[in-house]
Formats: structure tokens, C-alpha cells, sequence
């Protein structure tokens, strides 16, 4: 994706993933990406779904070009934002799976564990999986069976 390229920018967490969402959202804005916040706003006990299905959903909609969906590990976050029809939002730890996310999966979301990985790193992450160009060819077959199981190239 080109510098230039701003995009809107749907977020969703739960009290574990609180504070990182609010770094990423600093870096987010900073670059100049509308971001659209769908909580939660607090590190008070709170339920994941409630927050990061409707960041997904925004997705899906077609309101937000991507989300990145924040918790302890991840792990269910990542799973509710990859229940949701068209949402591709991969697990990421690192540069690397951040890089493929993009590079093989055209990942729309990112699902980060404020608990597993620094926040610097974090920051990393979502910087690459800005700036990190979908490759098409051999993956766009495999990104359409994904939306649509019988789906024969």
C-alpha cells in the first residue's frame, strides 16, 4: 500500500487489550488513518465479542477498509473478526506473520495479544501490515475459496 494511501481504520478491544489499542490508535491517527473506535474504552472486565464483532463488521459493510482487533492473547479476538464474512484478520506475533498476512492472505484485520507481544513490536506489526501489498497471483484463487467454498478457478 502507498504512503499516500489513508485508509479508515475500524479498532475493538477488551479490557486486556485496552491499553495497546490506544497506542496503535496514537499511530494510527498519527499517520493519518481515520480511525473509528468501537471500544471498549476502559481496562474494566468487559467481553471481547461485544467490541470486536462490530469492528469486523464494519468490514464487512464496506464502512471500514480494515480493523485490528485487540485482547490478552489475541486469540479470540481473532477468532470473532474471522467468523465474520469477508474478514481476514490473522494472528500476528511478529514481522513475518504480519508480511504474509498481507502478502499471501490480503488480510483486512489483524488480531494483536497485548499479553505475547511488546508494544513496540505491536506498533511494528501494524506498520508492516499498512504498508504491505497484497501479491494476488497464485493466492487470489485461495483468498476467493475463502469467501466462497465452491468457488472454482
Amino acid at each position: 500500500m502507498p504512503e499516500s494511501t489513508l485508509l479508515r481504520i475500524a479498532l475493538g478491544s477488551d479490557h486486556a487489550g485496552f491499553p495497546l489499542k490506544e497506542r496503535v490508535k496514537a499511530l494510527l491517527q498519527e499517520l493519518g488513518h481515520e480511525v473509528v473506535d468501537y471500544g471498549c474504552f476502559s481496562e474494566e472486565r468487559c467481553d471481547y465479542p461485544d467490541y470486536c464483532r462490530p469492528a469486523a463488521e464494519a468490514v464487512r459493510r464496506g464502512e471500514c477498509h480494515r480493523c485490528i482487533v485487540f485482547g490478552g492473547s489475541g486469540n479470540g479476538e481473532a477468532i470473532v473478526a474471522n467468523r465474520v464474512p469477508g474478514v481476514r484478520a490473522p494472528l500476528c506475533w511478529n514481522e513475518e506473520t504480519a508480511r504474509l498476512g498481507r502478502e499471501h492472505n490480503d488480510a483486512n484485520g489483524l488480531a494483536l495479544g497485548a499479553r505475547v507481544i511488546d508494544q513496540d513490536l505491536a506498533l511494528e506489526i501494524v506498520r508492516i501490515w499498512l504498508d504491505t501489498p497484497f501479491e494476488g497471483g497464485r493466492h487470489l484463487p485461495r483468498i476467493r475459496k475463502i469467501d466462497d467454498p465452491g468457488y472454482a478457478p
